[in-house]
C-alpha cells in the first residue's frame, strides 16, 4: 500500500499545466501507480473545469480555431494515430509515462556508479530538472547527501529506508536543504528509482564531491 502520496501544491500545478517536465514526470508516473492522489486530481480538475466553463469564449477565436483544425485535416497534415504496443510483463515496473522516455532513449542503459549501483539519465526537454533511474543493490546505502535544491524520489521497485521512513513501491519522498539523510536498499530485492532534482546533490564526502562532475548527481 502506498503510504507516501504527493505534495498538494506540486499536484494542483501538475492539474493546471504549470509545472516543469522534470517533475510532471514523476507526478504522472506515480498517477499510473497511486488511485489515492489520482482520484484527488480527478477533484482538482472538476474545480478547475467549474471555472472554465465560466469563462465566455470569444466565439470568433473558436470559429477560427476549428477553421485551422479543418483545413489541416482537409490538407492532410494531421498526424496519423500511433497504435500503442503491447507491454511485456516486465515493462510493469516503469508505468506510462516514463516508460515512453526511456523507450525514446533507447531503452535501458544501466551506467555504472560503483559497489553494485547504477543510473540512467533520462533526457527531457527541460533545462530546470535532471531526471533519472537509480538501482541501489539489496542492502546497500546511498552515499550520506543535503540537497542543493528540491529533490522528488518515486520508488518503482523494492523499497528503501531512510532517516524519515520506508518508502516502497508508488511511495514518493520530497527532500530540500533541510535533509541529511543516508538511503539504504532494503534486503531482499534491489530498490529502483525515479529521482528528480534541480540542483546537485550536496555529498559528505570529499572523494564523492571530486568525482561528482563526472557521475552526473
Amino acid at each position: 500500500m502506498i503510504a507516501h502520496h504527493l505534495d498538494g501544491d506540486m499536484l494542483m500545478q501538475y492539474c493546471a499545466g504549470t509545472l516543469a517536465e522534470g517533475w510532471s514526470v514523476a507526478v504522472a508516473t506515480h498517477l499510473a501507480l497511486c488511485p489515492a492522489c489520482r482520484s484527488e486530481m480527478r477533484t482538482l480538475e472538476s474545480v478547475g473545469g467549474y471555472f472554465l466553463e465560466r469563462e465566455n469564449a470569444e466565439r470568433d477565436d473558436v470559429t477560427e480555431s476549428w477553421r485551422r483544425i479543418k483545413d489541416r485535416i482537409e490538407a492532410g497534415h494531421m498526424e496519423k494515430a500511433v497504435r500503442m504496443k503491447k507491454r511485456s510483463s516486465s515493462d510493469l515496473t516503469y508505468p506510462e509515462p516514463l516508460r515512453t522516455y526511456i523507450d525514446a532513449a533507447g531503452g535501458l542503459r544501466w551506467r555504472s556508479l560503483g559497489r553494485g549501483a547504477a543510473q540512467m539519465i533520462i533526457p527531457i526537454g527541460d533545462k530546470t530538472t535532471s531526471v533519472r533511474l537509480l538501482k541501489i543493490p539489496a542492502g546497500q546505502p546511498v552515499p550520506e547527501h543535503s540537497h542543493g535544491g528540491l529533490e522528488l524520489t518515486l520508488v518503482l521497485d523494492g523499497s528503501f529506508s531512510d532517516e524519515i521512513s520506508t518508502f516502497g513501491r508508488g511511495d514518493i519522498e520530497i527532500a530540500d536543504g533541510n535533509l541529511t539523510h543516508q538511503p539504504r536498499a532494503n534486503p531482499g530485492r534491489d530498490c529502483i528509482c525515479l529521482a528528480v532534482t534541480d540542483a546537485p546533490l550536496r555529498f559528505k564526502s570529499r572523494l564523492l564531491r571530486l568525482i561528482q562532475p563526472l557521475l552526473g548527481i
